[in-house]
C-alpha cells in the first residue's frame, strides 16, 4: 500500500494551516525546526513519539544541535502535562489560536534514536517548503505554575532518627522504672500464679496398750489414683491393675470413666486405692500406664483386728477419726499437716524455679496414747464374752474389767464386735461400745447400793435381821421374791444371797427416798463417767417428785433406774476400793511427738462410804457366791474369796422396754483385798444373771488373777446364816 502523502490541508482561504511549524522547517524567528501544533499530524508510534518528533529528530541528526527556547504548543499529548511537570515546566501548555511566548530558559530536548528505513519501503515524500507564516500577536505571558518541592531524604532520616531515639529512651526509662522501683509490687502480683503448695502430712499418732504394745498405728503408704483423661483403654487398664489392687475390674473401669466437676471442667484425678504398700505401688508404676499415678498416702493399722475394735474405732481414707477413740481424741492423734510453698514454671516447665520463693512448714507429728489397756487380758475378754454370748444366744454383751484403786479399765469387751482394719464390712450396731452406751434396768446388782447407803446411814447394821414375807404390794405392784421367806428372819447376808426383794425394799423403806436418791449419785449414777469413749450415755435416776406409788419398790431394787454396764461396775469398784468413788479412766499418758509423757487431769473422786462399811458390805456380798442355792455360785473361784451380785433386768431403747432380758454379774476378788473388778452383761431372750452371766464372770476373773500372778486367799470365807435362829 502506497505511503499516504503528508500534504498539508488548507483552510477556507486557501492557505496553508499550521505549515510554519508543521512542515518540519526552520523557525524564522529561532532557526529551530518547526513543532506540530493543532494542525501538525498526531500518530503514536511504538515507543510513544510522535511522526513529528521523529522528524524533528532526524532534522537534528542532519544538522548540529542547536538551543532553542521551546514554544508551547496545545497538543492532543495526554502525557504532555506529565513531561512539562518533569521538566519543570520548560514546555507551556498552547490555547488553541494563539501562541504565548515560551520562558527564556534553555531546556534539553529529548532525542528518539533514528529508525532505519525499510528496505522494501518506498521513499518518504517531504513537503515542500514554505514562507513561514507571520506570527500572531504575543499576549503577555503567565508565570508557569510553580513545579513541586520534593522532599527532603536527609530532612527525613535526621526526623526518623531522632523519633527512633526518643522511642528508645522512653522505653529505656520505663524499663528502669520496672526493675528499680515496680519490679516487687509485679513479681508480687504474678506470683499467685507461680507458686505450688504441697502438703507435708503430718504422721498420725498411735495407740498403745498399757505395756507399749500398740493397738493402731500409722504406716507408709501410697494411694493409686487415674487421670480418665489420659487413659487410652480403661478395660485393659483395668485389668492390669486388678490382681495389684485386689479390686475387680468393673469397679476400676467405672472409676476410670471420664466424668464432669461441678464446675463443669473435666475430672483429672480420681482415687483408685488408698493405703496401697509401697512395694505394690511400685510394682504398679513399672507397668507405666497412661493415666496411671500413685502418691505417698498413710495407712491405719490395727493389728490385733478386732481386738478393742469396739474402744479404738477406725479412722476414714484421709485419716480422720471416725469412731471410738480415734474420734474422741482425732485432735491431738492427727497433729499439724505442714506444707511447702514454692514458685514453679508455667506450661511445660513446670518445675521448681532455682532461686524463686520457696517456703517449707515442717509437719507436727501427732501425739499418740496409751491406754489402760491390757492387750492379753482384753483378748481374753473377748474370746471368753463372744462364747458365753453365742451358748446363750444373747444379742448384746459387755464385760468390764477395772483394776481396784486407780479404777483403770483394764478390758472393755464388746458384743458383737468388727475388724477395725476393714470397718465398712461391719453394721454401725457392731461397731457401737456396749460398756457405755447400753443403758440398762440393772436390776438385783443395784441391791448392793441400797444395802450401802443403809448401812452408811446407820438404819440397818451387819447382824441386823428382818422379817420378809413372800411378797410385798407397793401402789399397785405386788414384789415377791424367788427364795421366799415365808415371814421369817433373815440375815442381811441370806437377803443377799438369796436375792430377796421384799427384804430389800423393807431396808429402803428405813433408809427413805432422798437418801437412796444421794446415795445413787454418789455412786455415779445419773451422770457419765467421762471415761473418754464419745456418745458414753449418761443414764437418768427417777426424781424423788416422780415417783409412783410402784416406785418405792422398784427403785430399790434396780428397776425404774436407767444405767449403763460401765457405771455400775464403777460403782462397785467403790466397795472393792474402800467405799472411795473413782471415775474410771481409759488413758493412762499422753505421748508428745518429742518422746515426753504426759498423764492426763487425775479423775474426779468422793468418799461414798467409810472404809468399815465398805469392808462389812464386802462381806456381806460374799454370801452370794457361798450360800447354798445362792443365786451367784456359779461366779466362785476356787482358792479365791469372791463378793458380787446377780441380777436380772430389762434393756431400754429410748426410755422403751425390749423384748428379753439383761442377766449380770458384777463381782470383785480377792474378797478380802479386792485387785479386780469384773462386770458382765447380756441380752439374752431369757434368763437370770447366775446362770448367764455369772459362768463367765467366773471364767474372766480366773484369768485375770492368773495372768496378774495374785495369790489365793489366805482364809476361807465366813459361814452365813440365812435365817437365823
Amino acid at each position: 500500500m502506497p505511503p499516504r502523502s503528508e500534504e498539508p490541508r488548507r483552510d477556507a482561504t486557501g492557505s496553508r494551516r499550521g505549515s510554519s511549524r508543521g512542515d518540519g522547517t526552520a523557525d524564522p524567528r529561532t532557526g529551530e525546526p518547526g513543532v506540530g501544533g493543532i494542525s501538525g499530524a498526531r500518530a503514536y508510534t511504538p515507543r510513544g513519539r510522535t511522526i513529528g518528533e521523529e522528524r524533528l529528530g532526524d532534522a537534528r541528526a542532519a544538522r548540529p544541535e542547536q538551543r532553542r527556547t521551546p514554544r508551547g504548543s496545545r497538543s492532543g499529548d495526554p502525557f504532555r502535562p506529565a513531561l512539562q511537570v518533569l521538566d519543570g515546566g520548560r514546555v507551556g501548555a498552547g490555547r488553541a489560536g494563539r501562541r504565548e511566548p515560551p520562558p527564556r530558559r534553555t531546556s534539553v530536548v529529548r532525542t528518539v534514536p533514528e529508525r532505519a528505513p525499510r528496505e522494501d519501503a518506498p521513499p518518504r515524500r517531504r513537503p515542500a517548503r514554505t514562507a513561514p507564516a507571520r506570527p500572531a500577536a504575543r499576549r503577555p505571558s503567565r508565570k508557569p505554575p510553580k513545579p513541586p518541592r520534593l522532599a527532603d531524604p536527609g530532612r527525613r532520616l535526621r526526623l526518623g532518627t531522632a523519633l527512633a531515639l526518643t522511642l528508645f529512651a522512653v522505653i529505656g526509662i520505663r524499663l528502669v522504672v520496672l526493675q528499680a522501683t515496680e519490679s516487687a509490687a509485679y513479681a508480687d502480683a504474678g506470683l499467685p500464679d507461680r507458686l505450688r503448695t504441697v502438703v507435708l502430712p503430718a504422721p498420725r499418732g498411735a495407740i498403745y496398750d498399757r505395756d507399749g504394745a500398740a493397738l493402731a498405728h500409722s504406716v507408709e503408704a501410697r494411694y493409686v489414683y487415674a487421670d480418665p483423661t489420659q487413659i487410652e483403654d480403661p478395660q485393659a487398664t483395668a485389668k492390669a491393675l486388678s490382681p495389684l489392687l485386689g479390686i475387680p475390674p468393673s469397679e476400676l473401669v467405672e472409676k476410670m470413666k471420664p466424668r464432669k466437676r461441678p464446675n463443669g471442667s473435666d475430672s483429672q484425678f480420681e482415687y483408685l486405692a488408698r493405703g496401697v504398700d509401697v512395694g505394690r505401688a511400685r510394682q504398679i508404676m513399672a507397668l507405666e500406664l497412661p493415666g496411671i499415678n500413685t502418691h505417698r498416702d498413710e495407712r491405719r493399722e490395727v493389728p490385733g483386728g478386732d481386738l478393742a475394735a469396739n474402744l479404738i474405732g477406725f479412722t476414714s481414707p484421709d485419716m480422720i477419726g471416725l469412731e471410738g477413740l480415734e474420734a474422741r481424741y482425732d485432735d491431738l492423734l492427727a497433729g499439724v499437716d505442714g506444707k511447702r510453698v514454692y514458685e514453679v514454671g508455667l506450661g511445660d516447665l513446670a518445675a521448681p524455679i532455682p532461686g524463686g520463693y520457696s517456703e517449707t512448714t515442717k509437719a507436727k507429728p501427732g501425739s499418740s496414747l496409751q491406754l489402760t489397756i491390757d492387750r492379753d487380758l482384753q483378748y481374753m475378754v473377748q474370746v471368753l464374752l463372744a462364747q458365753r454370748m453365742g451358748q446363750v444366744k444373747g444379742s448384746t454383751g459387755a464385760a468390764v474389767v477395772l483394776e481396784v484403786g486407780t479404777n483403770e479399765v483394764l478390758a472393755q469387751a464388746a458384743y458383737p464386735t468388727y475388724n477395725a482394719a476393714t470397718p465398712d464390712a461391719s453394721k454401725p450396731t457392731e461397731r457401737e461400745d456396749v460398756a457405755t452406751s447400753f443403758v440398762v434396768d440393772p436390776g438385783s446388782v443395784h441391791k448392793a447400793i441400797t444395802f450401802g447407803a443403809a448401812l452408811q446411814e446407820g438404819v440397818i447394821t451387819p447382824d441386823a435381821t428382818l422379817p420378809v414375807a413372800n411378797a410385798v404390794r407397793k401402789g399397785d405392784t405386788w414384789f415377791a421374791d424367788t427364795h421366799p421367806a415365808g415371814g421369817r428372819r433373815m440375815s442381811l447376808p441370806g437377803m443377799m444371797a438369796y436375792s430377796s426383794n421384799v427384804g430389800t425394799i423393807a431396808i429402803a423403806d428405813k433408809l427413805g427416798r432422798d437418801r437412796l436418791i444421794d446415795y445413787q449419785r454418789r455412786f455415779g449414777l445419773g451422770e457419765a463417767t467421762g471415761v473418754g469413749m464419745p456418745g458414753e450415755a449418761s443414764g437418768r435416776l427417777l426424781p424423788a417428785e416422780e415417783w409412783s406409788g410402784s416406785s418405792d419398790g422398784s427403785v430399790p431394787i434396780g428397776h425404774s433406774v436407767d444405767a449403763t454396764p460401765l457405771q455400775m461396775a464403777a460403782a462397785y469398784a467403790t466397795i472393792a476400793n474402800g467405799g472411795t468413788y473413782v471415775a474410771p479412766r481409759l488413758v493412762k499418758e499422753i505421748i508428745g511427738p518429742d518422746g515426753k509423757r504426759t498423764k492426763p487431769e487425775p479423775p474426779p473422786t468422793r468418799s461414798v462410804l467409810s472404809p468399815d462399811t465398805a469392808a462389812e458390805l464386802r462381806t456381806i456380798l460374799e454370801a452370794v457366791t457361798t450360800v447354798d442355792s445362792a443365786t451367784g455360785l456359779a461366779a466362785a473361784i476356787p482358792g479365791y474369796r469372791v463378793a458380787g451380785k446377780t441380777g436380772t433386768g430389762w434393756r431400754l431403747v429410748d426410755g422403751v422396754k425390749q423384748p428379753g432380758e439383761v442377766a449380770s454379774f458384777i463381782g470383785m476378788a480377792p474378797a478380802e483385798k479386792p485387785r479386780y473388778v469384773i462386770a458382765v452383761f447380756a441380752h439374752t431372750p431369757g434368763g437370770g444373771g447366775g446362770d448367764i452371766a455369772a459362768p463367765a464372770f467366773r471364767d474372766m476373773m480366773q484369768f485375770a488373777l492368773r495372768h496378774d500372778r495374785v495369790p489365793p486367799s489366805s482364809a476361807a470365807a465366813p459361814k452365813f446364816e440365812v435365817f437365823p435362829r
